[in-house]
């Protein structure tokens, strides 16, 4: 298909069709999940749940690729389906508009192959670790703040996350340092990155290892967990 044209010099043609069979679950459809969805759908992946429980509002527009001025006060996991059936109608989005817990968290993730962690806080990343764990579900962990940026890839069992967030602060330092239109996408294509190596089986995964990115030094380095 002439739509899938470009990846064929990095995958196979089965590996492509492979693709379309993936259903990967992306909780979060802001700074990182807008850009993560946007990704997966265009290269192919085949069913996306986006979840996330708020809606668009003004400062939003600096980084968040879905938001724009008529998706103010609109549902961002809605608005995820809305756009990928305009960029890759071929393409499954499920909206789910509601935030993930503990409580809900194994019935929205329940039958995924692969889970993006697009979150904004520590507790509900923790969240997501362990109800990932429990159903055996593989997570690209990604965290933003100014000028710099993580990612992680963590395999069922691993609890990676629980080695990174090892002090009291919950809170995570996005607050504080704020967030350009950059560091997100450039977060979130690691993320889809590992992702995709993942669902077809390529190995040199970010598994107990963290890519740490510093923007403003250009700094990028890989640490053992």
């Amino acid at each position: 298909m002439k739509r899938y044209m470009k990846n064929m010099n990095m995958l196979s043609v089965e590996e492509n069709e492979r693709l379309a069979t993936f259903k990967v679950c992306v909780i979060g459809c802001g700074g990182l999940g807008g850009y993560v969805v946007e990704m997966l759908g265009r290269l192919g992946i085949g069913s996306i749940t986006a979840v996330d429980g708020d809606v668009f509002d003004e400062s939003n527009l600096n980084r968040q690729i879905l938001s724009s001025s008529e998706t103010i006060g609109k549902s961002k996991a809605q608005t995820a389906k809305e756009r990928m059936l305009s960029v890759n109608p071929l393409i499954k989005v499920n909206p789910v508009v509601d935030r993930f817990t503990l409580e809900n968290g194994k019935s929205i993730l329940e039958g995924h192959d692969l889970v993006i962690d697009a979150l904004d806080n520590i507790p509900s990343r923790l969240a997501l670790q362990e109800v990932a764990a429990l159903l055996g579900i593989p997570m690209v962990h990604g965290a933003i703040a100014g000028w710099y940026g993580q990612v992680t890839t963590i395999l069922p069992g691993d609890n990676t996350l629980s080695f990174i967030y090892t002090n009291s602060d919950k809170s995570g330092i996005e607050s504080t340092l704020g967030n350009p239109s950059f560091t997100p996408a450039m977060v979130a294509s690691i993320q889809v990155c590992e992702a995709l190596k993942v669902l077809i089986g390529k190995e040199l995964l970010l598994r107990k290892k963290m890519l740490l990115i510093n923007l403003l030094n250009h700094e990028y380095e890989v640490v053992d967990l």
